[in-house]
């Protein structure tokens, strides 16, 4: 059995390998599709593939929609040239089960996959003229934090961003360039409503990819490379939107156990690859089946009927408190702890690191104790019940074959919402003191530890990409594992970086425990599990 519409006419086959196979014809999508287009998902990795794709799946099995979803890819194109092409952008999505049993289904309502590259003049006209048809509604988003960042650890626009804005629209490189020149298409064939959807992992991220867009376009607006009107159609949100939402699925990658199981039930070509850009990608997916998404129902020009495919449609308050109990309190920030203290201590393996009575006891404090006094409750979503089946099922799941090392890229663009948040917040509250504050203080240190590239067996580790790993580690310079004595101050410049921290720890009452911390974990082997056991008893 293959992974394509040729390969799924075997449908008994696939039936005796226990796999679900789309309930509609798959054909009239992809020409529904490229005729009147609805909807384009920029981002197309795993939580695309795994989660949003489902929801559009969903709604075409139950004869809800008639039409999918155009894959577009700013960062990666191998993604596309190797995963989407040889498959028919399909995806096999496996559901792993806390017991180790799995659900299989073949996830075909992606339409297409097509690489946002303005200097391939095919794809990149292609995708124009999407954004130029009427019908459509909505182009979302998951290219990870990182994705909407224009501006440097010094708050400069990167250079990328710079030259975009001076070479203009035909030329755009950076994501959110590529947006902002496939608006401006929109804008000149009739400037049609549509709405702009972040679906990442990160707070107010409507409101980030707003900003992030418009700043291109003002740029370009500045140098009369567009017109004014352009810029006062993309700040018009009764004609183009930008919904927050919060999305919450763990999509970890591929396990070679899975390909294992999918290779002996008889379909082929499931091995990953390893992209030019370090991806690591496979024709299948496999997650947790818990998911959650909520989103701000402000769509100008129609939308999906997300609900019905399990979405919640509310208001922006009741998504920025669901996001914010999520972000900062009963999900990401446990993971982001787990993450730097499992590469530590040796861990491969999230679930493994909940065995670990210390590592267990940090995130359970974070949650509970520090956290939860601070928790904003949505309403439709129960704090408590989220953070108990994080802690007792999510994240102890021995089938979900997450690593620390994956959870840990990229943690400087994290770490300002995930803890920043709390210990904003706890400032801002009389009853609270900041000062009471333990264990996030030294999810911090053990962070700004893990910076150093060495575990606590005093043996050189890697560490996981992150856009400002090479400025940090320059302020650390002099810093050695091993000898308390080395450290001369080096933490106060990033300490009191609001740009990292989302505050200045200094000025929050932090920074100085932050800095015992981390000097304790400098002792030698052993310091950081013996700070871990001093803190978290």
């Amino acid at each position: 059995m293959r992974l394509n519409m040729e390969g799924l006419k075997e449908r008994e086959a696939w039936s005796r390998a226990g796999v679900a196979l789309p309930e509609y014809d798959w054909e009239a999508m992809c020409r529904n599709t490229e005729k009147a287009p609805v909807w384009v998902h920029f981002g197309a990795g795993n939580i695309f593939r795994g989660f949003i794709a489902g929801l559009q799946q969903r709604l075409l099995n139950q004869g809800l929609a008639d039409s999918g979803i155009v894959a577009a890819e700013t960062f990666d194109y191998d993604i596309i040239d190797k995963i989407y092409r040889p498959h028919d952008s399909m995806t096999l999505m496996v559901s792993l089960r806390p017991d180790g049993n799995t659900e299989k289904e073949v996830i075909a309502s992606i339409a297409e996959g097509i690489r946002a590259d303005s200097s391939d003049p095919e794809q990149w006209t292609k995708l124009k003229r999407i954004f130029e048809n009427p019908s459509l509604q909505m182009a979302s988003f998951t290219i990870t934090e990182k994705g909407y960042a224009i501006r440097d650890l010094q708050g400069n626009l990167m250079r990328v961003v710079q030259e975009d804005m001076e070479q203009g629209p035909d030329r755009a490189r950076h994501a959110m360039s590529v947006v902002a020149a496939l608006m401006y298409a929109r804008y000149l064939a009739g400037a049609a409503p549509v709405a702009l959807v972040s679906m990442d992992n990160c707070s107010h991220n409507g409101e980030k990819l707003k900003s992030s867009v418009l700043t291109v376009v003002k740029g370009w607006r500045e140098r009369e490379l567009v017109p004014a009107e352009f810029e006062e159609y993309i700040s018009d949100e009764a004609r183009v939107s930008f919904p927050w939402s919060m999305i919450d699925k763990i999509t970890p990658r591929p396990a070679e156990m899975i390909e294992k199981q999918l290779s002996e039930a008889g379909i082929q070509d499931m091995a990953p690859v390893v992209t030019s850009r370090n991806t690591y990608i496979a024709p299948f997916v496999n997650a947790e089946i818990p998911q959650y998404l909520v989103v701000e129902d402000r769509f100008p020009n129609g939308r999906p009927v997300l609900e019905k495919a399990g979405v919640y449609l509310t208001d922006r308050d009741t998504v920025n408190m669901t996001e914010r109990m999520k972000v900062t309190t009963c999900l990401n920030p446990l993971h982001t702890a787990l993450a730097v203290y499992g590469c530590l201590l040796g861990y491969t393996s999230i679930a493994a690191e909940m065995g670990d009575e210390d590592l267990r006891k940090l995130v359970e404090h974070i949650g509970y104790d520090e956290g939860m006094p601070v928790v904003t409750d949505p309403g439709i979503i129960s704090p408590k019940a989220f953070i108990d089946e994080v802690i007792s099922q999510r994240l102890p799941n021995p089938f979900i074959p997450d690593t620390p090392q994956r959870i840990a890229t990229d943690t400087s663009q994290k770490v300002a919402i995930r803890f920043g948040e709390t210990i904003k917040s706890y400032v801002a509250d009389e009853k609270l003191d900041v000062k009471d504050l333990t264990c996030i203080p030294l999810a911090l240190a053990g962070w700004l530890r893990y910076l150093l590239g060495v575990d606590d067996k005093g043996e050189v580790m890697a560490v996981s990409p992150d856009p400002m790993l090479t400025q940090l580690q320059q302020q650390l310079m002099g810093i050695k594992a091993g000898d308390p004595g080395s450290y001369k101050g080096q933490l106060k410049e990033i300490l009191c970086n609001p740009v990292v921290f989302g505050v200045n720890l200094y000025e929050a009452g932090l920074a100085e425990k932050v800095e015992a911390m981390f000097c304790e974990m400098l002792a030698g082997p052993g310091s950081i599990r013996a700070a871990l056991k001093k803190y978290v008893k």
